[in-house]
C-alpha cells in the first residue's frame, strides 16, 4: 500500500470543476436541492471520477461493481459472547459459495460480482469452490481477552492481502467496491477497535450483535474492557493487532487500496464501517472516497457514522452484515449517476427560474 498516493479530493478538484459540477446538478429540471442526498452522492462521485479530466460534462459510470465478502473466526467466540459457535462461520461460507445467502440474492438481483474470501476461518474448506479465494492469515485469531489477536506480521499480511484482493478487481475494471464480512464474534472485535480508536466507553461501543441477551451483553462489555486494559498504544495498527480480526484487517487493506486507486467504496454496516474508520486513521484521505450505504440497527454504528461525519443512504433496520446493506443501496447510487448524466437542464426545456 502506498498511503501517500491517496489524494484528498480537495487537493485535486479545481474550483472550476467543483463549480461546474454544482452548476450541472443545480440547473437540472427540478427545484434546487430537491433530490436531497442523491445530489450529494452525485457530487462526490463526479469529483472522484472527473477530477483527472477536469470536465464536468463527462458522464458518470458504475463499472463492474464488485462485492468482496471476507470471512474469519475469532478467538473471543470461545467466551460465549455470540448466539452461535464458531462452526457457523464455516457453514455460512459454504452457504455463500453455494449461492444461498442474502448477499448472494442481492448481488444477483443488482448485477454485482461476488467473491468470497477465506481470511482465516478455523479450518479451510475441503471442497474447492470457484468463487472462494483462500487468503488465510491463520486458523482464526487468538482470544484477544487473554493476548493479542494476531502478531504484527499477521496484521501486515492481512493488510497486504486485503489490498491485493481489491486490486485484482480494480485492474479488471471495477470502479465501485462493496465489502462484506462473516465471522462469529466479529462484533466484539469491531466494538473493541471502535472503543480503542475513539476513546469512548466500551458500553457505548458494544451492541447485541446477532441477538445476545442482557447477561451476554454485560459479559461481552466486561471482556472487551479487560482486553483494552492489556495494552496502552492506540496506534491503529497496534489496535488491529491486539483486538482485530483477520477479515476486518483485510477489509482495511482493501479500502486503502481502493482509495489509492481512486475508486468509490460503498460501505456496509457496523463492522465494515469500523474497518473504514481504521482505514481513515491510517490514511485520512480515504474518507473522500467512501459512500455509506445504510444505518445499521446495531446501536454503536451511529457512533461510527458520527465520527466519520457520514450520511447513510438507507435505514431499513438491517444488522445482517455480509455487505447486504451496500448491495441494496447500489441502485440508488446508480440513480444518482443517471440523473447527473441524463436529466434535462432547465435551459434545454426553456424553463426560467
Amino acid at each position: 500500500m502506498h498511503i501517500e498516493k491517496i489524494q484528498p479530493l480537495a487537493s485535486v478538484v479545481t474550483d472550476e470543476l467543483e463549480q461546474a459540477i454544482a452548476l450541472r446538478i443545480n440547473t437540472k429540471t427540478k427545484p434546487l436541492g430537491s433530490l436531497g442526498l442523491l445530489e450529494d452522492i452525485a457530487k462526490q462521485i463526479a469529483k472522484i471520477q472527473l477530477h483527472q479530466k477536469n470536465d464536468a460534462s463527462l458522464p458518470l459510470a458504475i463499472n463492474l461493481p464488485t462485492c468482496l465478502v471476507f470471512a474469519a473466526d475469532h478467538g473471543i467466540s470461545e467466551e460465549g459472547v455470540s448466539i452461535a459457535n464458531s462452526e457457523v462461520t464455516s457453514l455460512m461460507v459454504e452457504n455463500f459459495a453455494h449461492g444461498g445467502a442474502a448477499i448472494n440474492c442481492f448481488c444477483r438481483s443488482n448485477n454485482i460480482r461476488l467473491e468470497i474470501i477465506d481470511a482465516g476461518i478455523k479450518q479451510s474448506l475441503s471442497e474447492a469452490y470457484t468463487n472462494l479465494t483462500e487468503q488465510r492469515v491463520g486458523d482464526g485469531t487468538a482470544n484477544f481477552v487473554k493476548k493479542p489477536a494476531m502478531s504484527a506480521q499477521q496484521c501486515e499480511q492481512a493488510l497486504l492481502w486485503g489490498a491485493m484482493a481489491a486490486n485484482r478487481h480494480i485492474i479488471a475494471g471495477c470502479n465501485l467496491l462493496i465489502l462484506g464480512e462473516m465471522g462469529i464474534g466479529n462484533t466484539s472485535s469491531a466494538s473493541a477497535i471502535l472503543a480503542a480508536i475513539t476513546g469512548e466507553s466500551v458500553k457505548v461501543c458494544v451492541g447485541t450483535g446477532t441477538g445476545i441477551d442482557k447477561k451476554q451483553l454485560i459479559k461481552k462489555t466486561q471482556l472487551i474492557e479487560k482486553a483494552l486494559s492489556r495494552f496502552k498504544s492506540r496506534d491503529v495498527k497496534n489496535i488491529l493487532k491486539q483486538v482485530g480480526g483477520f477479515e476486518i484487517v483485510q477489509m482495511v487493506g482493501a479500502i486503502v487500496a481502493a482509495c489509492e486507486a481512486g475508486i468509490t467504496v460503498l460501505v456496509d454496516g457496523f463492522i465494515v464501517s469500523v474497518a473504514a474508520l481504521a482505514a481513515c486513521k491510517i490514511a485520512p484521505a480515504c474518507r473522500d472516497y467512501l459512500v455509506f450505504s445504510h444505518a445499521s440497527a446495531e446501536k454503536p454504528h451511529q457512533l461510527v457514522l458520527d465520527t466519520l461525519d457520514a450520511k447513510p443512504i438507507l435505514n431499513l433496520g438491517l444488522c445482517l452484515g455480509e455487505g447486504t446493506g451496500a448491495a441494496l443501496a447500489l441502485p440508488i447510487v446508480k440513480s444518482a449517476c443517471a440523473f447527473y448524466n441524463e436529466m434535462a437542464s432547465l435551459e434545454s426545456v426553456g424553463i426560467t427560474v
